[in-house]
Formats: C-alpha cells, sequence, structure tokens
C-alpha cells in the first residue's frame, strides 16, 4: 500500500488531506509541524511526502533540507503544498521538491478529486525511476512555470507528468 506523509499545521487541511487519500486507498501519515515530520518520514518511510512551506517549530524549507540531507530520507519525492506564491519555485526545485501544490486550488472544502489527481499523477512519475533518488532528480524539472489559472493547477501536473513518462 502506497503510504503518503501529510505534514500540515492547519487542522482543517490535515484532516480533510488525511481522509481523502485515506477513502483513495493511501495509507496516510500526519504531522503537524517540522520536526515531527522530520521523525515520521525517517521512522514511516513513506512513498511521498505532502509538504507545507510555513511551519512551526521548523519551516518548510529546513524540512526539505534535512530530509534531502539523510540518505535514508532522500530519495522520497516531496511535493511543496502552499498557498504562497510560486517565488521560491526555482530554489525548491534545486533543493529537491517534485513539485507543487497550490492549496487553494485544491478546494478541499469541496470536495478531494484535484488532490487526489495531483497525487496519482506524482505518484506515477515517482514509479518510473530506477531509484528513488534518480527518480527525485527526473522530476525536478519545471513542472509550472506558465501557470495562469490556478484553478487548474492539479491537472496542469497530471498533464505534464504524463507527457514526461516513457
Amino acid at each position: 500500500m502506497t503510504k503518503i506523509l501529510s505534514v500540515e499545521d492547519s487542522r482543517f487541511l490535515r484532516i480533510a488531506m488525511e481522509r481523502a487519500l485515506a477513502r483513495a486507498g493511501y495509507k496516510v501519515v500526519s504531522a503537524e509541524d517540522g520536526l515531527q515530520a522530520i521523525e515520521l518520514a525517517g521512522k514511516e518511510r513513506p512513498n511521498l511526502i505532502l509538504l507545507d512551506m510555513l511551519l512551526p517549530k521548523m519551516g518548510g524549507q529546513e524540512v526539505l533540507a534535512a530530509l534531502k540531507k539523510n540518505p535514508s530520507t532522500a530519495g522520497i519525492g516531496v511535493v511543496a503544498c502552499t498557498g504562497l506564491s510560486q517565488k521560491n519555485a526555482a530554489r525548491l526545485k534545486k533543493d529537491g521538491v517534485c513539485a507543487f501544490l497550490d492549496k487553494s486550488s485544491l478546494e478541499l472544502d469541496k470536495g478531494s478529486e484535484k488532490l487526489l489527481d495531483a497525487v496519482a499523477g506524482i505518484l506515477r512519475e515517482t514509479a518510473n525511476g530506477s531509484s528513488a533518488n534518480s527518480r527525485c532528480r527526473d522530476v525536478r524539472r519545471p513542472l509550472l512555470p506558465d501557470v495562469g489559472n490556478h484553478r487548474r493547477l492539479p491537472s496542469v501536473i497530471v498533464n505534464r507528468l504524463h507527457s514526461r513518462m516513457p
């Protein structure tokens, strides 16, 4: 069973994401702060981490750096989930983020289809590599540089990921 670590400090978003992912058949582990995220990533070894970038105790960029420095977590795909603009997109990609999800475009209060479509596409892409580290490097190429309509964000991710599949 595919395991996803959801790192989100907002209780509403954390619970909404947990429920949606669990209903879709994923095993979900959740963390509400950066320190807990690092601990759970090492202990649970998820297939994918959905990482909020603004977290208490340790920010998302610090969590990302710690995950990528640790050999046991370095190959886990990390998706930056943020409500902020993508001004830091290039830096985060360089640091190891595989993809971005704009939390406001997921519309979790209206359903979970956009989240599930995006996660499924990202997981399909990361499953095509021969090793965890090469998989993440392969999908760090720009995924969303030209997205003007953020409501379409998850389908754009999925379409771009599908176009890269062999």
